[in-house]
């Protein structure tokens, strides 16, 4: 049985509580795309924990939490959460990384913030974490793969390949200080010598699961709308966010998959750059970020405040589509009990032409939000296990959205908790 879970809309959906829900009775959870450039909050009983680059299936002492050929791998930004989540719990995870991945170096992270100094005002609002670099290093074939830590000579000549290029544009577009490699390599080296242990043929080991029935879920970062081919390029990331990918950045063949959980807030939230059509201002966009989440809307991995806005269903409709959901995990429902009615977005309005499909970039900067209004239920729900045990104006609000976007809600997340979790 393989489940991939994945994001509607910009990230921020609630993907890591889905997954360390669903993980309880997994085998095996698999990252296979992005780094450590967004974070998935989860709460259990150890704590609360922002990952970012570990599969949220660590929390489980049976879980094997793979690190597959398609994720940015930073080996120190895995020590160091390694370290941090072993401190806190009372077992050693499971863990694997493939051999393919790619290992994403300092000087990634060195182009990734010049380049945003550079844009200035212009910037994607980029994590500045790499990943851009990374990914446009690994496609022009000049990265470095895991395996290659294995061979000095290998890495030192792929490493002088990479610089070289690198401290032209430092020295002469950047006008920053050039890289020496003596002056990372002996850390790179050290790192790999501690993560050693984890490095094998995950693709080998997934697909010998796959064959003796293992259950395994597939751990999508960011969500539909941030895919650099379907999304809302250029604001997008640089890695395919869509459970069409997830086959390739796992390695294992695609006729596997059985189910696509496709995670659904119950309002709208983002942190970075671009065009956000149904985004709060002022005092109403405060008490929603207030409100939002555990702690209100902050990004797990910048602490950046998160834009946030009211549900667009034109937006989560196309997420949903990209994403082939066979069902949807909907989240934070109750951060809108505060409200007495609750706006959501229907259609766009655009150049006077109304429209319930999602536009390219650019005609997403004169898009207006079209509202229908539900009505509020105003009471805490965060206590509720059963669907039928809601008050009614939060069950019409959930079978609207049900009903738009024409895929069963089966998950209802109430709560940050692990155990606030209604199944519809």
């Amino acid at each position: 049985m393989i489940n991939i879970l994945v994001g509607s809309n910009w990230g921020d959906e609630g993907k890591g509580k889905m997954t360390d829900y669903f993980a309880k009775n997994a085998d095996i959870v698999v990252r296979f795309q992005g780094g450590n450039n967004a974070g998935h909050t989860i709460i259990n009983k150890y704590g609360k924990f922002a990952l970012h680059l570990l599969p949220s299936g660590i929390f489980y002492e049976n879980v094997v939490n793979i690190l597959g050929p398609g994720v940015a791998f930073n080996l120190s930004a895995f020590i160091e959460e390694l370290d941090y989540i072993k401190s806190n719990i009372n077992f050693t995870p499971k863990i694997l990384i493939s051999d393919r991945a790619q290992v994403l170096m300092p000087y990634h992270v060195l182009l990734d913030v010049y380049e945003e100094e550079r844009l200035g005002k212009k910037q994607f609002g980029s994590t500045k974490s790499g990943i851009a670099p990374f990914y446009s290093e690994k496609y022009q074939k000049t990265g470095i793969q895991v395996s290659d830590l294995y061979d000095d000579k290998i890495l030192s000549e792929k490493i002088d390949t990479s610089i070289e290029i690198k401290n032209i544009l430092f020295a002469n577009l950047y006008k920053k200080p050039t890289i020496d490699k003596n002056e990372f390599i002996p850390e790179l080296i050290e790192n790999f010598k501690k993560i050693k242990p984890y490095i094998c043929n995950t693709t080998k080991f997934l697909n010998d699961s796959i064959k003796s029935g293992k259950n395994i879920i597939l751990e999508g970062q960011l969500g539909a709308l941030r895919d650099p081919d379907n999304g809302i390029y250029p604001f997008s990331t640089s890695s395919s966010t869509l459970a069409g990918f997830s086959t390739v950045g796992a390695g294992i063949p695609i006729k596997k998959i059985n189910t696509i959980t496709t995670v659904v807030k119950s309002y709208s939230s983002c942190v970075g750059a671009g065009p956000f059509v149904t985004e709060l201002f002022g005092e109403e966009g405060n008490e929603l970020r207030k409100r939002g989440g555990d702690n209100g809307e902050y990004g797990a991995k910048t602490g950046r405040p998160r834009r946030v806005g009211w549900l667009d269903l034109v937006a989560t409709k196309y997420g949903c589509l990209l994403q082939g959901a066979t069902e949807i995990a909907l989240t934070l429902i109750d951060v809108l009990s505060y409200l007495e009615k609750i706006p959501v977005c229907c259609e766009y309005k655009i150049d006077e032409e109304l429209t319930k499909d999602f536009p390219v970039t650019n005609k997403l900067y004169n898009a207006k939000p079209v509202y229908k209004y539900l009505k509020g239920w105003k009471c805490d729900i965060s206590n509720i296990r059963e669907y039928n045990d809601l008050p009614k104006e939060a069950k019409t609000y959930i079978e609207f959205i049900e009903k738009f976007i024409d895929i069963d809600i089966k998950w209802i997340s109430n709560g940050p908790k692990r155990e606030n979790i209604i199944m519809k």
